[in-house]
């Protein structure tokens, strides 16, 4: 895959601020949530990252979603992704 476009770089950090986000809303730090879902703090903090342009793949983001008890729909039906 080639270098990813302007858009694409933005959709990446969407998805990562969104990932925050909610980890944020269920009042648990990163250190908090990889040890309640045995996950090693780092991957959670690449999940996160903003500067990271090789993004997120959609499964690690429907995995995601299955530990915070959201659907697919849910995490994207969020006002972040209709905003151009």
């Amino acid at each position: 895959m080639g270098k990813l476009n302007d858009a694409d770089i933005v959709f990446n950090q969407k998805i990562a601020l969104r990932l925050k986000n909610l980890r944020e809303e269920i009042n648990l730090s990163q250190a908090q949530f990889a040890k309640k879902h045995n996950i090693d703090r780092q991957i959670i903090s690449r999940w996160e990252n903003t500067n990271d342009n090789r993004g997120i793949s959609i499964h690690t983001i429907r995995r995601f979603c299955k530990l915070i008890n959201i659907s697919l729909k849910e995490f994207f039906d969020d006002k972040s992704f209709l905003e151009t």
